[in-house]
């Protein structure tokens, strides 16, 4: 008996450094074999009295910190990984958070690969350029998913919400608010970004579908709430006679702070944002405005998916939504006149810049995998 059990424990050792080279082969062969030989330790440990823990390391890379939003994005991944403590899963994240542009943050990835990291998560600043170092961490066994923002690389996958989608809802409702027809201009984010380029897609798209919705002017404020307010306060000095606002978060308190200065909140209709002191005053001043929910939880919701990809897991339905084929996409919120009370109800006790958020559990991430 005891020369089973010590047969079995040398089976383990074998199995555990077979699934370490496996890594190296490839994300993709190592998933297929990982799974058999973690359900072959399993057998052996439970013969054994054995027990197994998972230790998984995670590099967050996030390429521009110019927003509250974005330290809210690594704070709540931060708190999703040290979640998994409960299940016995020991997650340690590795940060590296800066203004960086794409050759930096390719330079995050490069460091995160030698740090030989079990996965990735990255906000890329790029939809293309990270190609050929996806494929390098592939190469390398590592787990690559980008959030907030999709990418082309096949070696990757996207967790979060369709950016297309998210512009779409707020362009539809202030159409529709707007009944069907007026004068419309657009404040938009960082040029160039891929998260803004799929939002321009969207709203453009939608406000082609109403011959009665002409866009008069759309102007880059880079989600600043203070270069948000001066495009805004300049707009309506250009066109004092608009109907219609679409901003990005990040920028539509500073705009909404311009209609207000301009004694234009009962005339306007504007999209608005998801930060406690936009809501607050949304509610405050009876805005008409609407806007559609992108979570900061939206890296831990990558997270938890991760996690379980590490552990073997396979999804249910395959990552393939999007324009990349690669895309796992998460629900996405609406908070308009019906709804804007129970937000700011959710956000009581925050501070202003904190933002109405929600990422998937560790429960509804598990939901999605066989």
């Amino acid at each position: 008996m005891q020369s089973d059990k010590v047969q079995n424990l040398v089976e383990i050792d074998f199995i555990l450094s077979l699934t370490s080279q496996i890594r190296h082969q490839g994300r993709k062969v190592m998933s297929h074999f990982m799974k058999k030989a973690l359900a072959t330790v399993s057998v052996l440990a439970a013969a054994t009295g054995a027990t197994l823990a998972d230790d998984f390391t995670i590099g967050l890379t996030n390429g521009w910190v110019g927003s509250e939003w974005r330290t809210q994005m690594i704070e709540e991944a931060q708190a999703a990984a040290a979640a998994w403590g409960e299940r016995g899963v020991d997650v340690e994240v590795v940060v590296q958070s800066s203004n960086v542009d794409v050759p930096g943050q390719i330079a995050h990835v490069r460091n995160f690969i030698s740090q030989g990291v079990d996965a990735i998560i990255i906000n890329p600043n790029s939809p293309t350029a990270f190609d050929p170092v996806f494929a390098q961490a592939a190469s390398a066994g590592i787990l690559v998913i980008s959030t907030d923002a999709e990418v082309s690389s096949q070696d990757a996958i996207y967790v979060g919400i369709d950016q297309k989608g998210w512009a779409e809802a707020s362009a539809r409702w202030l159409a529709e608010t707007l009944g069907g027809e007026g004068t419309v201009v657009a404040i938009n984010g960082v040029a160039g970004h891929p998260a803004n380029q799929m939002r321009v897609e969207g709203y453009t798209e939608v406000f082609g579908e109403y011959d009665g919705i002409e866009i008069v002017n759309e102007v880059n404020a880079n989600w600043d709430q203070a270069q948000g307010q001066q495009a805004m306060q300049n707009l309506l000095a250009t066109y004092p006679d608009i109907d219609g606002v679409w901003v990005q978060d990040g920028m539509a308190a500073g705009a909404w702070r311009s209609i207000m200065d301009a004694d234009r909140v009962d005339e306007i209709a504007a999209t608005g944002e998801i930060r406690k002191d936009f809501i607050d005053l949304w509610v405050e001043n009876d805005f008409t405005s609407g806007a559609s929910v992108n979570p900061p939880g939206v890296m831990a919701s990558a997270l938890n998916v991760a996690v379980f990809m590490l552990q073997g897991r396979e999804l249910k339905e395959p990552a393939d939504d999007g324009v990349y084929g690669n895309a796992l996409y998460l629900p996405i919120p609406f908070i308009d006149g019906n709804n804007v009370a129970e937000a700011a109800s959710a956000l009581d006790g925050q501070p202003g810049h904190y933002s109405y958020s929600s990422s998937l559990s560790i429960e509804e991430a598990e939901a999605l995998f066989q």
